[in-house]
């Protein structure tokens, strides 16, 4: 008896069906630096573009969505989580400086559904083109046995650039400088077992429509991340007066910004400078869950912090809002010891 691939689960023609459906939407992302490579095996991408640089550094990273990706199938929404990989990738790259230049994805399902898949890569392009960067290639993978039709998870990886003297962090910190906040567009993508867990131990449900927030909880939770790269640099190049940022991802607001700080030097935070978003009150009530929990776990709307010049405050936060990204003053750095705390 004769067998197959296809008859072990792999449908090939399936993933070519899906890169036909992305290829536009991929086209989008792309910068004059990249460039074709016949084969379709690799990405290209023209390093010449660093000759204008005194000494360039690469800066990568990787990261994924997370449980975010089951809330998505159980929606049968996906072409917002490629623009959550993307702001957890890219937009660390931009936290030291770095300018995105290229991404690759990686999709692993349990059955290629080329409209899914399409649409997630839209997805992941379109978050590029929003941070400035190309989507230069990527995989899916099919692997029938191990996951199930409906199930799959995505992944990514990102490079850019920074000039080796204008690299940003922790050693340019210095006491009295200003804190300014950036606020998220939700949840981000962190924290979402947490929610998992809430929603199977309470009456919440994704179909709930909270008269708080306008839409149901499900639409809501799936709110795609704020990609901040384009705007961070901009506030590098236009103000001069950044030292530091920080992203707020898992481990929430104080940890993350601890990060970013020096050993010398604590952030102090005051909460009563923004309203936590209703969406975080919801969760915290339904499933009884501590400040002190709810602190470590969400970004409780802020999704990324700037750590700047006090006399060069104002304009940051000018700048920012101009650009449609809502920021305030959260608070101001002091000797310390590296921690960052609420006053």
């Amino acid at each position: 008896m004769s067998t197959s691939y296809e008859a072990a689960g792999v449908d090939i023609a399936a993933g070519e069906r899906a890169v036909e459906l992305m290829k536009a939407r991929v086209a989008r992302s792309r910068r004059p630096e990249v460039v074709d490579d016949a084969s379709g095996f690799a990405g290209l991408f023209d390093a010449s573009a660093f000759l204008k640089y005194r000494r360039p550094l690469l800066a990568t990273s990787t990261d994924g969505v997370g449980t975010k990706v089951d809330l998505a199938r159980r929606l049968g929404t996906y072409d917002t989580i490629g623009h959550d990989l993307v702001g957890m990738v890219l937009d660390d790259l931009a936290v030291c400086g770095a300018e995105p230049l290229f991404m690759t994805d990686y999709i692993a399902c349990g059955k290629v559904v080329p409209e899914r898949i399409a649409d997630i890569v839209g997805g992941i392009a379109e978050g590029c083109a929003l941070a400035g960067a190309a989507l230069v290639g990527g995989e899916t993978a099919e692997h029938p046995g191990l996951l199930g039709a409906d199930e799959f998870d995505v992944a990514g990886a990102g490079t850019g650039v920074v000039e080796a003297d204008e690299l940003l962090g922790p050693d340019r910190v210095r006491p009295g400088d200003a804190v300014v906040a950036m606020a998220s567009s939700g949840i981000h993508s962190n924290g979402y077992s947490l929610v998992r867990h809430i929603l199977a131990n309470s009456d919440l449900t994704i179909e709930a429509r909270p008269d708080e927030l306008g839409r149901t909880l499900g639409e809501e939770l799936l709110t795609p991340t704020r990609i901040y790269a384009k705007d961070m640099l901009a506030l590098v190049k236009e103000t001069g007066g950044v030292r530091a940022f920080a992203h707020i991802t898992g481990g929430g607001l104080t940890s993350n910004l601890a990060r970013s700080l020096p050993e010398t030097v604590d952030a102090v935070l005051r909460r009563d400078s923004w309203t936590i978003p209703p969406l975080f009150e919801i969760l915290r009530a339904h499933g009884d869950v501590p400040q002190a929990e709810m602190d470590k776990t969400f970004n409780l709307g802020v999704g990324m912090v700037a750590i700047v010049a006090p006399d060069t405050a104002d304009a940051a936060i000018a700048l920012l809002n101009a650009r449609g990204v809502p920021s305030w003053l959260l608070g101001e750095t002091v000797e310390g010891t590296g921690n960052s705390t609420y006053a």
